[in-house]
């Protein structure tokens, strides 16, 4: 198949394109800027790369007529005041391109959006999945919450807090509860949903099968790492505060750690693990999932 992958510089998208090509897809990578994009030798031969700016139309038109599947895996949470109405625009002007080719799925990776009050972050990622949905193809939506690999924003911020403070004055959102998902599997599911009509024009929860608050899940990392915590939670922290707090400890921006912040306050737990059923994948528990990350980091992968 001719797969366009978009985000193809990020975090999920470096790590699903070795994987297309192994399994024969040619790859149509889209980036705003080319050169900053260098693949690895092995996959240059299978790889075409294309410089697209979701928010200009006039790029679009460098994405080939004939591709067959395309991921979504692009979002403006840490660049901007406004990201809402950027992924709006970005989700519009995809869905219109995407509709003129003869793309059969759009493959987008979101956020879990179970609750009724949700964060201007979980809204805008919502907004664009119904934006993604009234395209001329079947939609395949995956939810996740937070995804634990080596580079992912939110377990990079987990390691500083657990590695740099022994006792933590904590936000009252560390007790918000919140179900995870390794990074392996994330992969694994991105690949096998592509041409899967179980999954077409549906949208799926995906984690790990096991529900933690933060806070339980920042000592399961400090046990792993062998590390004695003291964890306390205080009403008091305002959302600034909590920014703040999160901006000096870890290595977040402060645009990102305000999104974040607003988004911890809402509870990222799986509706149910249908997804797994029809794929045939059994998900990695959350502490093997975190021995797996630091394998990685060891070997400097």
């Amino acid at each position: 198949m001719k797969v366009l992958l978009t985000g193809a510089t990020g975090y999920i998208g470096k790590r699903i394109l070795p994987l297309l090509v192994e399994k024969g897809h040619e790859v149509i990578c889209c980036t705003r800027d080319q050169s900053r994009f260098n693949p690895p030798e092995s996959l240059k031969d299978h790889v075409t790369v294309i410089e697209v700016d979701l928010l200009d139309e006039a790029s679009l038109h460098r994405i080939p007529d004939d591709i067959d599947v395309a991921y979504y895996l692009v979002h403006s949470m840490a660049s901007s005041e406004s990201f809402s109405d950027l992924e709006q625009k970005s989700a519009v002007n995809f869905r219109t391109r995407l509709s003129q080719t003869a793309v059969q799925q759009v493959i987008f990776l979101t956020g879990i959006v179970n609750e009724v009050e949700l964060s201007e972050h979980l809204s805008s990622r919502m907004l664009v999945e119904e934006e993604l949905a009234k395209g001329d193809y079947y939609l395949t939506a995956l939810r996740a919450g937070i995804i634990i690999g080596s580079g992912s924003a939110s377990f990079e911020i987990m390691r500083d807090l657990v590695e740099k403070l022994p006792v933590m004055i904590t936000p009252k959102w560390v007790l918000t509860k919140c179900e995870p998902i390794g990074i392996g599997d994330v992969q694994q599911i991105l690949i096998a949903v592509i041409g899967n009509k179980n999954t077409y024009d549906r949208n799926f929860d995906i984690g790990c099968k096991e529900v933690y608050s933060y806070k339980e899940m920042l000592l399961i990392l400090a046990d792993v790492r062998n590390l004695k915590r003291k964890i306390i939670a205080v009403p008091v922290m305002t959302p600034r505060l909590s920014s703040y707090w999160l901006y000096f400890v870890t290595s977040t921006s402060y645009k990102l750690a305000i999104s974040l912040v607003d988004s911890m306050k809402i509870e990222v737990v799986c509706r149910n693990h249908e997804l797994n059923e029809i794929l045939g994948i059994q998900p990695t528990p959350y502490r093997e999932a975190l021995q797996k990350a630091f394998k990685k980091i060891e070997k400097h992968e």
